[in-house]
């Protein structure tokens, strides 16, 4: 097998669940091994938000009315037999065959237009709930952290400058966690985002090797390096080497999320693929994958 062989589990959703049917008869593609964990949840670097009436991509080279609302779409011609089309955090995406007239593409969009504009509204809704939880680093913010509220606390003393940060619990007896961080009251958001970001990745790397060593053995393999991703669409990957790559932001689940994932990248060092060989072994030392996984399809984590 070749060493940089590699599997990932994915953050975003198989846009299977974007795409419209083929327009066209296409040819029966061949199957391939789907990835885990996908949801269109995220919008991408960049991506604009669309009003309620209004939908855009920003690569847009079409427009068309569609459904009551005016569409800007990507038309992307390719060698291929159909007329393909894709709801994603962009908006529409459509790839057409080059001999396929405007009319025809136009044709086959509006014969989907409840389908293309219920997509695109289901995107835009969440795209606008994700909105909502993005993080305002400032004094007093809160976030997930391993599953729990944890609030930022700036410490004007710098009490802590050897290590940038310490974590306690609440004076008021809430149960509540405090992440006091060593800056002072005028810190800038970007200061205080990079420090607070700066300490989850310490505490990633020494839980995440933690887990890998709790789990390794009882896998029966061993893992050699690990790394820490900061990746836009994937919670970890695992190559045959045995290096490990986990995303630094799994930290804001509860640790039974973080030891699927884990578990997930481990047993890939076993079985390079998905198959239900896979899943038996994931299921040998996380018995209920299933639910950590759904967790995973419907993040709640915040936005940074």
């Amino acid at each position: 097998m070749h060493p940089l062989l590699r599997y990932t589990l994915d953050l975003f959703e198989s846009l299977g669940s974007g795409a419209a049917p083929q327009a066209s008869k296409a040819k029966p593609a061949r199957k391939r091994p789907a990835p885990d964990l996908r949801s269109s949840g995220l919008p991408a670097p960049g991506s604009a938000a669309a009003g309620p009436s209004d939908f855009s991509h920003p690569q847009a080279t079409r427009q068309l009315r569609l459904g009551g609302v005016t569409v800007a779409f990507s038309l992307v011609r390719a060698k291929r037999h159909t007329i393909g089309m894709v709801v994603g955090p962009d908006g529409l995406s459509v790839r057409a065959p080059r001999w396929t007239s405007l009319h025809e593409i136009d044709s086959a969009l509006q014969a989907r237009a409840d389908w293309i504009v219920r997509k695109l509204q289901e995107v835009h809704a969440r795209h606008t709930r994700l909105e909502q939880t993005r993080i305002e680093w400032r004094d007093g913010a809160v976030f997930p952290y391993l599953g729990a509220p944890l609030r930022l606390q700036l410490d004007p003393a710098h009490r802590f400058a050897s290590v940038g940060a310490a974590l306690e619990m609440a004076a008021d007896g809430t149960g509540t966690q405090v992440l006091r961080l060593a800056l002072a009251p005028d810190a800038s958001a970007a200061q205080i985002r990079d420090a607070c970001q700066a300490w989850l990745m310490r505490q990633a790397r020494i839980l995440f090797a933690q887990r890998l060593d709790h789990f390794a053995p009882q896998l029966q393999v061993r893992w050699s390096r690990l790394s820490l991703s900061n990746a836009g669409t994937r919670w970890g990957s695992a190559k045959s080497d045995g290096s490990i790559r986990l995303h630094w932001r799994l930290m804001h689940f509860d640790l039974a999320v973080i030891d699927y994932v884990v578990a997930h990248e481990l047993s890939h060092l076993r079985v390079m693929n998905h198959s239900p060989r896979f899943w038996a072994t994931v299921g040998t030392v996380v018995p209920d994958y299933p639910a950590q996984r759904q967790a995973l399809k419907n993040p709640t984590i915040p936005l940074w």
